[in-house]
Formats: C-alpha cells, sequence, structure tokens
C-alpha cells in the first residue's frame, strides 16, 4: 500500500501514528539553557506517561521498563492488563486515572493546537488511548466498573522494579448492586470530555482549536460508555453512594468525600459531547440539588466543583447561554484565590495552599488553581480580573517551575536543580524498602517529566524518597501542567522560569535535616517545627515564665510587709 496512503487512513482506523525516530527527553543540564523552551517540557510531561505503563509494551521509548502485570483481572475473568500505575507504586486506580483523563482531554480541547505546534499531538493520542483503552476494559457491562486492581496491603510492602510486582493483585469492582455513583460518574466524564476531543469539539471564542486527533468512530465508542457510566452511576438499584462504601480497599488511598460535584461535571460533560438539552438541564438540577453554589473547595480528584463553575460559563458562552450568572459564581471563587480571603492562603513562599489537601502535594492544588484561572480568564467580566488571573496563575506556574526559595523546578529532569529522588519504586532502581533513601544512593533512572508532591508549607524541599507527600509521583500531578504548558506553546515567546536556573542553585540553599510533614513525623510536631525545637522552645518558655512568676510573688510579698 502506497505510504502516504497508509498515514491517511491511519488516524481512521485507529490512533494516530508515532515520530520516527521518538521524541526523547533531553539531559537536565540542557533546561539551563533558553533553548529549552515549552515544547520540550510538553514533551517530557507526556513521556512521564510512558513511564507509568502497565501491561504488554508494544513499543516503548522508556527504555528502562518493561512488560508487567500481564495476569491483571484474570482473578475475575477479564482482561484488565494495560493502563497506568497510579503513582510511585504498583495499583491502577480507576478514580483519579478519570480525573486525570477528564482533565488533560479537557485542556486538550482548549490549547489543544499547542500539542500540535510541539509535535506531540501522536504522544498526546497514544497517551489517551492507554488510558481509555483500559477504562474501557474495565468497564466491561453497562453496569459493572472496575475501580482498583492490585493489592494496597502488598503494594504497600513492595518495593522494587517492574519485574518482581507481587502476583496477589485483586481486581474490585462497583455493580447494580454495590454501586459507587462518584467513581461511574467520574469515569463518565472521563468518557465524554475525551469523546468531545475526538470529535473535535471545542469551546471556540478566546480558546484554540482542539488537538488534531479527530477520530469519530473511537469518538462514538466514548460516548457510548459515557452514557453508559452515567445513567449506571444515576439509576443504580442499589442507590447512589460513594464507591467506598462498596469497595472498602479504595478507602486509604483514594476514597470519595461525597458525589454531587461528579454527577454535574458528568452530566455537563455529556451534555456537550452528544448536545443533549436534557443533560444539560440535569446537570443544573444537580447543582442545585447538592448544594455546589458558594463553595471554595480545592480543585482535585475528589473535589469537582470548582471545575463545574468554569465547564458550566464556557457551554454557556459557546451556547448564547447565561454567562452572566456563571461568571459571578466563578468570580466570587477566583477573587477569593487571588486576594487571598480563605480558605486557601498564599505560603510566606509565595504557593496557593489549602491546609489538608496542599499538605499530602503542595504543588497539585496551586496547579489545578492555575491551570482553572488561566481557562476562566478570557470569559472574566473586566479586564482587571482578567489581568489578575493570569497574573495570579503565572505565579504559581513559575513557582512550580523554579522561581521558589529551593530554586527548584519541581519537573524531573527539566533541569539540573529538578528532584533527584522521586519517590518511584521503579525508577529508583532499588529493593530494600527499609533503606529507600540509600539503597541506592542514587536514583538508578531519570523519571523525566514527573511533578513531585512539591515542598512542605514553609517551602522547604528536603528531595528524600521516603517523604513520599514531597517525592511522589502521579497520573494527576502532570495534568494541570500539561494544560498549562500547552497554552504557553501557543502564546509564550519566553521559556520557562527554570531556563534561568544554574546547576547548583539548589545545593546552595538545600535544607539539613528532616521534613516536618505527614511522611516522616517521628520528630516534629503540629507546628511543623522539629520537635527538638519545640522541646527547647517549651524549656525557653518554661525558665522565663518561672522567672515571671518569681517577680510577682516578690512584689506581693513587698506590698504585704508595706
Amino acid at each position: 500500500m502506497n505510504l502516504v496512503l497508509l498515514f491517511l487512513i491511519l488516524p481512521v482506523l485507529g490512533q494516530l501514528p508515532l515520530p520516527n525516530p521518538p521524541y526523547l527527553p533531553p539531559d537536565a543540564s540542557t533546561g539551563a539553557s533558553p533553548s529549552s523552551g515549552w515544547n520540550t517540557l510538553l514533551g517530557n510531561l507526556l513521556y512521564f506517561y510512558d513511564a507509568q505503563r502497565s501491561g504488554q509494551l508494544q513499543t516503548n521509548r522508556v527504555s528502562w521498563r518493561n512488560s508487567s502485570a500481564l495476569n491483571d483481572g484474570k482473578d475475575v475473568g477479564l482482561d484488565l492488563t494495560g493502563g497506568y500505575y497510579d503513582a510511585g507504586d504498583f495499583i491502577k486506580a480507576t478514580y483519579p486515572l478519570s480525573f486525570t483523563l477528564m482533565s488533560i482531554c479537557w485542556g486538550a480541547a482548549d490549547f489543544g493546537a499547542g500539542y500540535d505546534m510541539a509535535n506531540q499531538t501522536a504522544y498526546l493520542d497514544s497517551m489517551l488511548r492507554w488510558g481509555l483503552d483500559w477504562l474501557i476494559k474495565a468497564h466491561p457491562a453497562p453496569s459493572t466498573l472496575y475501580v482498583l486492581v492490585g493489592n494496597t496491603d502488598t503494594d504497600d510492602a513492595y518495593w522494587g522494579g517492574d519485574q518482581n510486582i507481587p502476583a496477589n493483585r485483586p481486581s474490585y469492582a462497583i455493580n447494580d448492586t454495590h454501586p459507587g455513583t462518584d467513581a461511574a460518574a467520574g469515569a463518565a466524564a472521563a468518557f465524554a470530555a475525551c469523546s468531545a476531543l475526538y470529535s473535535n469539539r471545542g469551546f471556540n471564542g478566546s480558546y484554540a482549536k482542539p488537538a488534531s486527533l479527530s477520530n469519530a468512530t473511537y469518538a462514538q465508542t466514548l460516548l457510548t460508555h459515557a452514557e453508559q457510566l452515567y445513567t449506571f452511576a444515576v439509576n443504580a438499584t442499589g442507590g447512589q453512594k460513594t464507591y467506598q462504601s462498596s469497595v472498602a480497599q479504595v478507602a486509604a488511598s483514594y476514597g470519595s468525600s461525597s458525589f454531587g460535584d461528579e454527577l454535574t461535571m458528568a452530566a455537563l460533560f455529556v451534555s456537550w459531547a452528544n448536545s443533549s438539552t436534557q443533560y444539560s438541564q440535569e446537570a443544573q438540577h444537580y447543582f442545585q440539588q447538592y448544594q455546589l453554589s458558594g463553595q471554595n473547595d480545592v480543585f482535585n480528584w475528589d473535589s469537582k466543583t470548582p471545575g463545574v463553575y468554569v465547564l458550566f460559563a464556557q457551554i454557556a458562552q459557546a451556547t448564547g447561554g447565561n454567562l452572566t450568572a456563571w461568571q459571578a459564581e466563578c468570580e466570587r471563587y477566583f477573587d477569593a484565590i487571588v486576594n487571598n480571603q480563605g480558605p486557601a492562603f498564599l505560603t510566606q513562599d509565595g504557593l496557593l495552599y489549602y491546609t489538608g489537601d496542599s499538605d499530602d502535594a503542595s504543588l497539585n492544588p496551586a496547579l489545578n488553581a492555575a491551570m482553572l484561572l488561566t481557562r476562566y480568564a478570557p470569559m472574566a467580566s473586566t479586564s482587571e480580573r482578567r489581568d489578575s488571573y493570569q497574573k495570579f496563575a503565572q505565579s504559581q506556574l513559575d513557582y512550580v517551575l523554579g522561581d521558589n526559595s529551593m530554586s527548584v523546578p519541581y519537573v524531573v529532569g527539566s533541569n539540573p536543580n529538578s528532584p533527584s529522588n522521586p519517590h518511584s519504586a521503579m525508577a529508583s532502581g532499588g529493593n530494600d524498602i527499609g533503606n529507600i533513601d540509600t539503597s541506592p544512593v542514587q536514583e538508578a533512572y531519570v523519571l523525566y517529566g514527573a511533578v513531585v508532591g512539591g515542598p512542605d508549607k514553609r517551602g522547604k524541599f528536603y528531595d528524600i524518597r521516603s517523604d513520599w507527600p514531597e517525592t511522589e509521583v502521579a497520573l494527576d500531578y502532570n495534568a494541570p501542567l500539561l494544560t498549562l504548558a500547552a497554552m504557553h506553546v501557543l502564546n509564550d515567546t519566553s521559556d520557562p522560569f527554570y531556563t534561568t536556573l544554574q546547576a547548583g542553585a539548589y545545593d546552595k540553599v538545600r535544607p539539613a535535616g528532616q521534613p516536618c510533614d505527614n511522611a516522616i513525623s517521628a520528630g516534629c510536631g503540629s507546628s511543623g517545627l522539629p520537635r527538638p525545637a519545640l522541646i527547647a522552645i517549651a524549656v525557653i518558655l518554661s525558665v522565663v515564665g518561672a522567672f515571671i512568676l518569681g517577680l510577682l510573688l516578690w512584689y506581693i510579698w513587698s506590698l504585704l510587709r508595706a
């Protein structure tokens, strides 16, 4: 067959052909040069997902990865191989994966032309399909969705490469009698958002064209799964409930707090994907029923409400709906962020911080906020708001890319000052779970493109493998930065901030000792200070208190004598 003709019909039959030779991340040293721009960052961020792949690896540009977990699903008579390992270990979790895919497809619809300009659209297609095709496997029947593959107990106890993953990998599902409204609706939103992307359905207006991966057949397949899962979420005979009520094994790692936001988000994306007013009306109903107006929550895999505000506004603008009402909702939410009115606050180091949510991964809430602010800014009611939103979003992006007190760009392999010890069992090259910080001394493989958890609330970053809140990687950590990078490819002639950082900048300010966070807390108190420091302060206060009390007693005794 003529090669040109084959190239033309491949997108109709399947995914886009990958570049040959493949894109490979440059050495971190290039990140200290202006020649390393947004195109490179976008490519590296996508490369990370290749490193997280599970299953049979047909073609693999990550040389140190191997095919793995090839028996997933056999315990239930299904093929559940493939998909992505969620974070630094080896479980596959549907709920955060759905959020990740939804977020990336949404971003690729808004700023997808950036992927085209960077020659990364084929890799975007490959990345999305690796996740979506697995999600299709995980949805073998209209009212069945597998939400976890892997044993969270044995997985947490294993630290090693992808060749010796413990064989006991049970599969857990929700179904009609044991439902999970949030997980089913979250997967429906992912399928619908990606269906809209593959249908080349963008929001127009101030947004760029979607990435050039239009495929009507694949879009329809995704939409069918979206509609089935949405129906399952709404009408399960077991009622509406959080999915950990049915699958207790997910509670510790990815338990859900509610499901009203997922129902609303799913209805909105399905309405956008299939141009249905019915689903749009149902989204309005859920928005009111679950009292989502007026909230100031974080935006992440468990909390979708802030994204709902922006998506409502985008759809209203694109369809001629009531944009003014959604501008008011969005701007109430964003004004509180940029004006430091709570509940989030700016740390002394300049990072947007949500107590609780940011404690386990400080960068992710800030990046998600920056992504939403960037997406909404073109719709702002005033130019002043537009400018303030864009400025704030840029400040958070620059922080993540090295404009912080540590001089650390928190993307592995992007610059000589990037983290060198991400919490990743695969990349570490070690197998001694009791000494993961020192065995081996140097991380075996560079996990290019991985966004780590980030510094503590004092802005300190210790780069220690066992300190998972600071150094663990995860699928959803990269998602907002992908969207921001694609937007900057389109609109920014300057380079990412990290290109201004020279080798050794982090070493000059690297903190000594151990961090005070949820991972390494034996030597810390609730204030975040090391326990020895707290003891010293307590001793000083006791001595000073005793001295003041002595003076007071002497004064009283003097008055009595007089």
